[in-house]
């Protein structure tokens, strides 16, 4: 299994992010812990260090912000304290409601955090490691990036910008060593369905999965080199009915399913 020294994780104070940070700290590799949320990300890496002694920073910074952007991307490029794995898992929605419904700017803002302040860190991040000769950059996609999503319109295409730059990138890097992964998760247990006031109960139960899974199946999969995964059979298949089903069959089913997640 790969060895990493130094990881930056991004969107690190709870969810999939923190559990990236303790499945990195279990395995002994140093972190940069980059969220919102100065308190909540010093106890977590006060935490990390007494159980795991490894080191642990700490960067509090609203990736929405150009500055604060800028100061995260010198940390990838800082050669003195060289990252080899950067772990881009700060993204989401704030808003769920169709469309013309959904207020201009905050739709902005997530379009900008899913996409191009991904995008930012992952150029920062890939620069450094061709140069150093190595490394790899893990992108959380997620599930729904493989087909339209009526209901969360701009939510799907930031997923499938992802899907589509990581793959591009894996290839045209084949020579550099450095890996790009977009892992694809499906319904996490996580606050962020609540938070956006969805209907997790009509969500099947096997079609949810732990954030702690997720986070060691994508580190496998860095770990492999592989430019795409789902991450279980179900994503698997939900990839497959996305990519090969016509739209004109499948976004109908996916606009209803959308809609009954906000139904009361």
């Amino acid at each position: 299994m790969e060895s990493w020294h130094r990881a930056l994780v991004t969107g690190a104070s709870e969810g999939i992010g923190e559990a990236f940070a303790r499945e990195l700290a279990a395995r002994g590799t140093g972190l940069v812990l980059v969220a919102r949320r100065a308190g909540v990300l010093g106890r977590l890496a006060e935490e990390l260090r007494a159980e795991h002694a490894v080191e642990v920073e700490v960067i509090a910074a609203d990736l929405t912000d150009p500055h604060a952007l800028l100061g995260v991307e010198m940390r990838l490029q800082d050669g003195h304290r060289p990252i080899d794995l950067l772990v881009n898992n700060a993204g989401g929605a704030s808003q769920h409601r169709p469309f013309l419904e959904l207020e201009r700017e905050p739709l902005a803002r997530d379009a900008y955090l899913n996409a191009l302040t991904l995008l930012r860190l992952t150029h920062a991040a890939a620069r450094a490691m061709a140069n150093r000769g190595g490394g790899n950059v893990l992108n959380v996609s997620a599930g729904v990036g493989f087909y339209p999503l009526p209901g969360a319109a701009a939510y799907g295409a930031s997923k499938a910008f992802v899907n589509s730059l990581s793959e591009a990138l894996d290839y045209e890097l084949r020579d550099t060593g450095v890996h790009v992964t977009a892992v694809c998760p499906g319904f996490t247990r996580t606050r962020a369905q609540r938070r956006l006031g969805l209907n997790v109960d009509r969500v099947p139960g096997p079609l949810w999965m732990e954030p702690q899974q997720v986070a060691a199946r994508a580190l496998r999969t860095a770990a492999r080199g592989r430019s795409l995964s789902n991450l279980s059979r179900i994503g698997a298949l939900n990839a497959f009915v996305g990519r090969h089903l016509p739209h004109r069959v499948w976004v109908p089913i996916v606009a209803r399913s959308q809609a009954r997640l906000v139904e009361p």
